[in-house]
């Protein structure tokens, strides 16, 4: 394992870096526009704005790396993300801050195609699991420890925005200084919405609905428990304890999708996160049940997307599966963009219930849709079915790192 992962530790520290500084200020903004009378639309606009600049700069950021190079491309994404992070300390308007983070989204995506792409093309077929298991690991660590920094500011509201903007900028140095060569981008293939439904109806609409979820949750979670009465302290936790679950419960339930019909596992899990989700939206103040919840809601929505991956593999020929992820992450990213918008509007309606709601509701209507999928076609044979691999939900370039696809195939 670490002999796997030593010829991209540089990479592994700057990718911890820059979540650690970027990945709580979904939190934090929210919370401030929030504290600030900002309407709850408004606040969910602005969290669309971000999910929106991801589809934007996973479509088009690659361009930039191809003419400039990765070292530069990254240096640019990161310098122009630490100085939009440092610029919501100007003026607190939820328009600017909506522009904000949509070239935060743009950034974020180009500096993950980099990133992604220099780790498939140094990581050998032999290794490529562990290399994508450490990415996954410095991901959400990084994520879930810059929860932490969510109180941080004391009497000073800029604190945390130039913290974050420190963590950010310190994570170019990595790369700036590695002797390692950079790869060339890969282009996947053309692969299209519509074949990737007719091959697997439930995995194409199951990662919209965990897009849409987990949209809403990043969006939108923060404000939820602050208006359960929740401190800035308790709702820092309760973000990383989302994020921790989300981590725990990946790899055993994808180990058990391995060993059964995969559709049962992910028909399984919504119906589990629609039981959870209908609870959590019944609670009406903070407390251990709404942290054991939110772990457990947690572990169940953040295995969703690998899991529909993998049941879209399962049914895919070899050469199709990376330029099928890289739809997937798409549809995953336009279904996170319209999530906030979905659950503010429930919010709006229902202060303190509405979020889970909106949740609950996805899950629902997918768990019917799985459901019936599983009466209209039969199952891949348990041998015939890939193993499960944890992937994110970033780039289309994540794809490559996936042992199951055509370039990391070691039969």
């Amino acid at each position: 394992m670490f002999a796997a992962i030593h010829p991209v530790r540089s990479l592994l520290l700057a990718i911890f870096m820059l979540m650690a500084g970027s990945g709580f200020l979904s939190t934090l903004i929210g919370l401030r526009l929030e504290r600030a009378g900002a309407g709850t639309m408004a606040i969910g606009a602005v969290a669309t704005a971000y999910f929106g600049g991801l589809v934007v700069g996973a479509l088009r950021a690659g361009a930039i790396v191809r003419q400039v190079g990765h070292i530069r491309a990254f240096a640019a994404f990161v310098s122009l993300l630490s100085a939009s992070t440092l610029a919501y300390a100007l003026v607190q308007y939820p328009l600017f801050w909506a522009c904000l983070r949509l070239i935060d989204g743009i950034c974020v995506a180009g500096v993950f195609i980099c990133l992604e792409s220099w780790l498939n093309d140094r990581a050998e077929a032999e290794t490529r699991g562990s290399v994508l298991a450490a990415y996954m690991v410095a991901l959400y660590s990084g994520q879930a420890v810059g929860q932490l920094l969510l109180g941080a500011s004391g009497a000073l509201p800029a604190v945390p925005f130039q913290i974050a903007s420190i963590l950010i900028s310190l994570a170019i140095i990595p790369l700036c200084l590695t002797r390692s060569s950079a790869p060339a981008p890969v282009d996947a293939q053309a692969f299209t919405i519509r074949a990737l439904y007719g091959a697997s109806p439930l995995g194409t609409v199951g990662s919209v609905a965990t897009g849409l979820m987990l949209g809403a949750f990043y969006g939108m979670a923060a404000v939820h428990v602050r208006r359960l009465g929740l401190d800035l302290g308790a709702t820092a936790s309760f973000m990383m304890i989302v994020i921790l679950g989300g981590v725990a419960l990946q790899w055993p339930l994808g180990r058990l999708s391995d060993r059964l019909d995969r559709r049962r596992v992910i028909v399984g899990c919504f119906a589990a996160t629609l039981a959870v989700c209908t609870v959590l939206a019944m609670l009406v103040s903070g407390g251990p049940l709404l942290l054991a919840l939110g772990a457990l809601f947690g572990g169940l929505s953040f295995a969703l997307y690998p899991l529909c991956v993998a049941h879209c593999n399962d049914r895919l020929l070899a050469t199709e599966r990376v330029a099928a992820s890289g739809r997937l992450v798409l549809l995953y990213s336009v279904g996170a963009a319209i999530g906030p918008l979905g659950a503010a509007l429930l919010m709006s309606l229902a202060p303190t219930s509405g979020l889970f709601l909106f949740i609950a509701l996805c899950a629902g209507a997918t768990l019917a849709f799985g459901l019936w999928r599983q009466t209209a076609t039969p199952p891949v044979p348990v041998p015939d079915q890939q193993d499960f691999q944890i992937v994110p939900r970033t780039t289309p370039v994540a794809s490559l790192l996936d042992p199951n696809t055509v370039d990391g195939l070691t039969e």
